[in-house]
């Protein structure tokens, strides 16, 4: 019988008070982060998370000093796990590979070597793709295996944004959420869905990465699965850290023109699949503030998948169809999806290997 390793991969997040400051370090002096000359770049990173360690840990003592993404992971994982060996045709194993904090690629490619698979699939737990997330994560892992000599053939799957299960799952959830948030309110009270992503500085964008549009195909896919007419919603972005400017409209400029309009808000972290600090806090603490000091009638927000049964289905499939496929990089529709205009998707312009796999 195979054997499939299957590494999902996520950011990460410090697990005690402790590590605040060295995963902010991780965080800002990753290339794909912080896009200065190299040179500068280690000092840089950590002077700017220097200065952010304070607000960062007052966060992370909202929700109890570290963050919950670890324990949300390794909950997915295993959940997929028993889901793929349910049908008993390969035996799979999944690992979890961190970006930023502990257990982080170099630990998640030693677990996987001293496992010995026959084949390897990537798969980011960020459903669009963008260099600053899972091409991060595929160029950390690559250099991990190539470290051990981990040289089992290896698939990648760069991003899942409308992928019709995923999006159909995602949409239940927010159906859901909607209903609730509906009785919650009086009937002449409008509702409005804002799907809230996080961010990126624009010129990253401009420079081909496909993040944005990604994320728009993921709204839409959603959308098409609600249900719900009329529907007003919009795509918005949160958790900008740099002055430069980001991509928007920004989720802050949407709760003030809801308290303009009168409208009440149904928040949907359309590019988070686990709860974290950007949802616990930034989502349910102050982004709420925010609303209720904008006069906004109503404030709501629809829960990350999480272990949600219809998501990890959907991760199922998406394992199932990238294994039985032919090519080493792939989307969760087989070949390349993004328009041509954006030369940062793995399938085009992309690090080498990610070209030779194509």
């Amino acid at each position: 019988m195979q054997r499939v390793a299957v590494v999902l991969f996520n950011l990460g997040g410090p697990d005690a008070p402790e590590s605040v400051r060295p995963f902010l370090e991780n965080l800002f002096t990753d290339p794909a982060i912080l896009r200065v000359p190299g040179f500068i770049r280690p000092l840089l990173g950590k002077f700017i998370a220097k200065r952010r360690t304070k607000a960062a840990s007052e966060n992370y003592a909202i929700i109890g000093g570290k963050s919950p993404l670890l324990e949300l992971t390794e909950e997915q994982a295993g959940n997929l796990e028993v889901s793929l060996n349910q049908a008993g045709e390969a035996q799979y194993r999944c690992f979890v590979a961190m970006r930023y904090w502990h257990p982080m690629s170099d630990a998640a490619a030693r677990a996987v070597q001293a496992w010995a698979p026959d084949s390897i699939l990537l798969l980011p737990l960020y459903p669009q793709y963008s260099t600053t997330t899972t091409g991060s994560s595929i160029g950390a892992w690559d250099q991990a295996a190539a470290g051990i000599g981990l040289k089992a053939p290896t698939t990648t799957l760069c991003c899942y944004h409308s992928d019709p299960a995923f999006a159909a799952a995602t949409a239940v959830e927010v159906k859901a959420a909607y209903g609730r948030a509906r009785a919650a309110l009086s009937p002449e009270v409008p509702l409005r869905i804002l799907f809230s992503a996080h961010g990126l500085p624009e010129s990253i964008v401009k420079d081909g990465d496909p993040y944005q549009w990604q994320v728009e195909q993921t709204v839409a896919a959603v959308v098409s699965h609600l249900d719900i007419a009329p529907l007003d919603h919009i795509v918005c972005y949160q958790s900008r850290v740099t002055p430069q400017k980001w991509i928007g409209p920004s989720t802050g400029d949407e709760l003030e023109r809801a308290g303009h309009d009168k409208t009440a808000v149904l928040v949907c972290p359309i590019a988070f699949v686990s709860e974290h600090s950007e949802t616990l806090v930034e989502l349910d603490v102050e982004y709420r503030a925010e609303a209720e000091r904008l006069g906004v009638p109503g404030y709501f927000r629809v829960p990350a998948q999480n272990s949600d049964p219809g998501f990890i289905r959907a991760l199922h499939e998406l394992v199932l169809r990238a294994i039985g496929g032919e090519r080493r990089l792939c989307s969760f529709a087989g070949a390349r999806q993004c328009p041509k205009p954006f030369g940062d998707c793995p399938h085009g312009k992309a690090p080498a290997r990610a070209r030779e796999m194509a």
